[in-house]
């Protein structure tokens, strides 16, 4: 964190400030600081990082580690600094992060034909059963009721996020960018609640505009396999791989079905740890999609057989399992390319999904707003990203991997937090110890 945080603290320094400057006690880069490492300790709420976090031994120790703390603020006052700003420009704070590891080539090794792999998908932040806010999302719940009943009908809110992460096949999962689904702008009837295909052409958007050069492979579910979407992967020259579920593109599946025997050479099999795959596919496949049919794109169909030996847990016998996955590609399939983009690139997708497990059930308190505020509630997840972030660095570096790795990452995590309630740390060997220079690398 002490490597990386003058990157965001240049770009917190120019967040506006809505505070009057004559009443601040703690300047805004304390509080986002502050704010970012709620999360890194993994408090579930304001309540308990106000208990611990400003302990007289506790901040003592963190003013070691960060000069720049010259006093830890309460809970409360981030909230109310939260509420006022433009917390996108913390977002932007993490996209400037990512970009200096980038640029710094941290993430090299991980490349799937020389993309950057980035896997989209969405996520329910929290529900509730009354509305505090008009961007809310709402959807029915129990029975339909009659209308010529009294009987109110029964609505949930909730707050839905598309994320996007940077998913390496050795399971390191970097977040990106967030994209909150909300109620159209419009009045009455004019309104309309958000989806997550419309979401998507947003964040599609905001990531070419923070990555305008980065060559990128995305990894997208069984939700996306349509013309305007893949259109606008072609349009900003970005990969894809993309799930073809079995109901899903039916002439494209025709085409697959009517081609696949015809076509021998398109096959590879090989032993891929414990499993044997066979792979099959079809290239340029013509797909017409819009209005009349006018718009055609042309498509790259791979289907993955595999199996694998396993042990019954009942009859304590081993057993043949069975599975099948199929891809749509933007690029055309090889021998030389069709391990790569399917097993290393197209198969992690799963890192976001797993992603999603970590933040709300183990310690980033995902589900939990923070505060019944839109702006604040947005500018705690943008910071809970970031938090995440600064943990899988320190995961996956060379330097921690061990700790990690012997604990467990909660248990480490709360060694790490343990360790700064005692007084057990030297002034003067931690200053030598953040003297010497240091170099983030990754396993």
């Amino acid at each position: 964190m002490r490597q990386l945080l003058p990157v965001l603290l240049r770009r917190f320094a120019k967040i506006p400030d809505p505070r009057n400057p004559n009443k601040l006690k703690h300047r805004l880069t304390v509080l986002m600081v502050y704010g970012i490492l709620v999360f890194v300790f993994q408090y579930a709420s304001r309540r308990a990082a106000n208990a611990e976090i400003t302990r007289p031994m506790f901040e003592h120790n963190l003013r070691l580690l960060f000069p720049q703390l010259d006093s830890l603020p309460h809970a409360d006052t981030l909230f109310r600094l939260l509420c006022r700003i433009d917390v996108g420009a913390i977002e932007q704070a993490q996209i400037a992060l990512v970009n200096h590891l980038i640029r710094n080539k941290t993430f090299t090794r991980y490349l799937i034909n020389n993309c950057y792999p980035i896997g989209i998908d969405g996520s329910q932040k929290i529900a509730f059963s009354a509305l505090w806010d008009e961007h809310l999302l709402q959807r029915r719940v129990g029975p339909k009721v009659d209308p010529d009943s009294d009987a109110p009908q029964a609505y949930q809110y909730y707050v839905y996020v598309l994320e996007a992460s940077l998913c390496c096949r050795n399971g390191m999962v970097i977040p990106l960018l967030s994209e909150f689904l909300e109620y159209e702008e419009g009045a009455g009837e004019q309104r309309k609640q958000d989806c997550e295909t419309k979401a998507f052409q947003r964040l599609a958007e905001r990531i070419k505009r923070a990555f305008p050069r980065l060559p990128i492979l995305l990894l997208l579910d069984g939700l996306y396999p349509n013309g305007p979407i893949m259109a606008r992967c072609r349009d900003y020259h970005w990969d894809f791989m993309i799930v073809l579920k079995d109901g899903s593109l039916p002439s494209v599946w025709e085409e697959y079905h009517s081609l696949a025997h015809e076509q021998p050479a398109n096959s590879l099999q090989q032993h891929w740890g414990e499993r044997r795959q066979h792979f099959q596919w079809v290239n340029a496949i013509r797909y017409a999609y819009g209005p009349n049919a006018k718009r055609a794109i042309a498509l790259h169909v791979v289907v993955c057989q595999e199996q694998w030996e396993t042990l019954d847990p009942d009859t304590a016998e081993i057993v043949t399992k069975h599975s099948r996955h199929a891809w749509l590609s933007s690029r055309p399939l090889s021998r030389l390319n069709v391990h790569t983009r399917c097993n290393l690139g197209a198969r992690y997708r799963w890192g976001i999904e797993g992603a999603f497990l970590v933040e709300k059930h183990q310690g980033y308190a995902y589900e939990h707003a923070f505060a019944k505020n839109w702006n604040a509630m947005k500018g705690y997840h943008y910071l809970m990203r970031l938090a995440h972030l600064f943990n899988t660095l320190a995961r996956f570096s060379k330097a921690l991997a061990g700790l990690f790795t012997t604990l467990g990452v909660q248990a480490a995590i709360g060694f790490i937090r343990n360790t700064l309630t005692g007084p057990w740390l030297d002034a003067e060997d931690i200053a030598r110890r953040l003297s010497r220079p240091f170099r983030l690398r990754l396993l």
